[in-house]
């Protein structure tokens, strides 16, 4: 996410925060808004999981979801009654994971209700972050996909790593998986793309994407023609790549996803129980 949208979206939840006795909220309604949700039964439905998840950690619901009724003007001078709710900062929170993080909107928001100080260089690093994460579950789902798809046509698991590494092979420019590995100091029974950066992982996922789709449509079989199509992809992309003066083969190793999760869990646990303190201040 650039850094634009970031400022863009951190100014538009700062003014639609309120505060009432020293405790922030936000009103549903607006926050309905503020996540790009067009309908609001839709955005109730996860209004709604997000209170069975307040429940399940054993706070109480009505401390963070508060009914309230306003008047709203309906045109020519009249008004009408519509219900709302308050929301802390925790029920937001709750709101904003169980959305689609694909949408920038929800994305920001994830961050910008697990951290209480809301700095921006905070919220910068922590969705920098996710979007690893989320980079990283997409390429798994992706390979997961071809591999499936090209043990239908007779490749066993020895057939994939080797179209995989020529794929690789392709993309770092004549280094293939286990030279990669050996650059970056990667154990060898350590997924290679648990320690690329973003940008790597989305290159690799894009090639493997496209030759899923070509795989399919065009009927591919058999390993060489496989790997042929999945070399050519690869060598796509790393052109692409190349036009922005990036060779993936020379960016550094970042840290493995893995303890990346780990961090990650460990500090929305940190940031929940804090919100929780500020809540009963």
């Amino acid at each position: 996410m650039e850094k634009a949208t970031i400022t863009q979206l951190n100014n538009r939840f700062e003014e639609y925060a309120y505060e009432q006795d020293g405790v922030e909220y936000w009103l549903a309604r607006e926050l309905q808004e503020l996540l790009g949700y067009a309908d609001w039964r839709n955005f109730l439905n996860a209004i709604n999981k997000a209170k069975e998840s307040c429940e399940t950690t054993g706070e109480s619901i009505s401390d963070h979801f508060v009914d309230i009724t306003k008047m709203v003007k309906i045109g020519s001078g009249a008004e009408r009654e519509q219900d709302d709710l308050m929301l802390t900062r925790y029920a937001c929170y709750l709101i904003a994971q169980n959305g689609d993080p694909k949408k920038e909107q929800i994305a920001f928001a994830q961050s910008y209700f697990a951290i209480q100080t809301r700095k921006q260089e905070l919220l910068e690093e922590r969705i920098q972050l996710m979007e690893r994460l989320q980079a990283r579950e997409k390429l798994a789902a992706t390979e997961t996909e071809l591999s499936k798809n090209i043990y239908e046509r007779g490749i066993d698991n020895s057939g994939f790593a080797r179209i995989r590494s020529k794929g690789d092979w392709a993309m770092f420019g004549g280094y293939n998986t286990s030279d990669m590995k050996r650059k970056l100091g990667i154990k060898e029974n350590r997924p290679l793309a648990d320690f690329l950066p973003t940008i790597t992982i989305t290159a690799k996922q894009l090639a493997t994407e496209i030759t899923n789709f070509n795989v399919k449509k065009n009927n591919l079989k058999g390993e060489t023609n496989i790997t042929t199509e999945h070399v050519k992809n690869n060598q796509d992309v790393r052109t692409l790549l190349g036009k922005s003066g990036i060779k993936p083969e020379e960016l550094p190793a970042e840290e493995d996803i893995k303890k990346l999760e780990r961090r990650v869990k460990t500090l929305d646990k940190a940031i929940a129980k804090k919100n929780l303190k500020g809540k009963k201040k």
